[in-house]
């Protein structure tokens, strides 16, 4: 029985795509390095991505709460010492639109990151046994130290990024103390257009992609032909055409992407705006969605509501994918 065609939540595809430490490691080396190998895939494990903390004032607490979109910690021991081991935490932020504030965001993102190893590191001194007056007023040794943050945001919109990149930009700044005010830079990839030295294959045809997709020059059906022309021609991986379709909100036909494991020509792109009625099986997408739940540390409540949202369906669907991903991966 024909189904609508289905559109994909930006936001899910674009996690799922990023957790995969090879993509992850080869996009951040190829912004921080240049390409060079430096971080290891094997040395990455995924973390929690939400960071709540209280900002104490005199008067008044504010409770932030920030969920990035993924996080992976870094482990490896240091070139020259073999029981020496560095830690790195690394970011990562998928925005679909230009957001004004970025800046301002990231910032309270790593204060978020770097709050969150405080009070972890604060537990250690509840009494002020071995710890000097300002240690332990500080809750916290001259000696200790936190694990560096990086974070790096990927833009997906079609129009040029204008926005800050730097806390300064978004100020307005009296010229004689510019030099005494403290900045906070953001680093961004345009991910349509960008000079990145890319070596996983999943990557140099997800960004060549986008960029095929946002020609302002050629019309929509020109570039929708020229990147089906390419995804054959590549072998472009399923997963790879439906975070790029994903990330430019078009519909796609899953049948189209898993026939034989090969994308063909059949509907692949269809814009976001057409409602056109297409057959396929919706088990794929809901088995990343429940997934993607669960790995996010997601109710079931919250699954079921996903479900729900990212594929149309009634709540008895819903709970009909959830326990059939629950039967086949033993999920309690």
């Amino acid at each position: 029985m024909p189904n609508k065609a289905q559109k994909l939540k930006p936001d899910i595809i674009l996690k799922n795509y990023w957790s995969d430490n090879e993509r992850f490691a080869d996009l951040f080396n190829a912004v921080l390095f240049q390409g060079e190998q430096v971080i290891r895939p094997e040395d990455l494990e995924d973390m929690d991505t939400e960071e709540s903390s209280v900002l104490e004032h005199r008067e008044y607490a504010e409770s932030i709460q920030a969920a990035r979109d993924v996080v992976k910690i870094q482990k490896r021991f240091q070139p020259d010492s073999s029981d020496e081991l560095y830690l790195v935490m690394y970011g990562l932020e998928d925005q679909e639109h230009i957001h004004y504030g970025m800046p301002l965001r990231v910032m309270g993102y790593d204060y978020g990151s770097y709050k969150k190893q405080f009070d972890s590191n604060a537990q250690k001194y509840k009494t002020s046994d071995g710890l000097t007056r300002d240690e332990f007023l500080s809750k916290m040794r001259k000696t200790d130290t936190f694990i560096p943050v990086i974070t790096l945001v990927v833009y997906y919109g079609e129009k040029p990024w204008d926005g800050a990149l730097s806390l300064r930009e978004m100020l307005n700044i009296p010229g004689r103390l510019a030099e005494y005010v403290s900045n906070y830079k953001m680093l961004l990839i345009e991910a349509r257009k960008n000079d990145l030295v890319l070596h996983n294959i999943d990557n140099r045809d997800f960004f060549n992609l986008l960029e095929i997709l946002s020609e302002q020059s050629r019309a929509s059906r020109e570039k929708k032909g020229r990147a089906l022309e390419y995804a054959k021609e590549h072998k472009v991986d399923s997963s790879v055409l439906m975070t790029v379709a994903g990330a430019a909100n078009c519909h796609l036909d899953y049948r189209a992407l898993q026939w034989k494991g090969e994308p063909t020509m059949y509907s692949v792109f269809e814009e976001t705006r057409e409602e056109g009625r297409l057959e396929g099986r919706l088990e794929g997408i809901a088995e990343n969605t429940v997934k993607m739940g669960i790995k996010f540390n997601l109710s079931k409540k919250q699954i079921l509501e996903e479900l729900q949202e990212n594929l149309n369906i009634p709540l008895t669907k819903a709970e009909e994918y959830f326990k059939t991903y629950q039967s086949n991966h033993l999920y309690s």
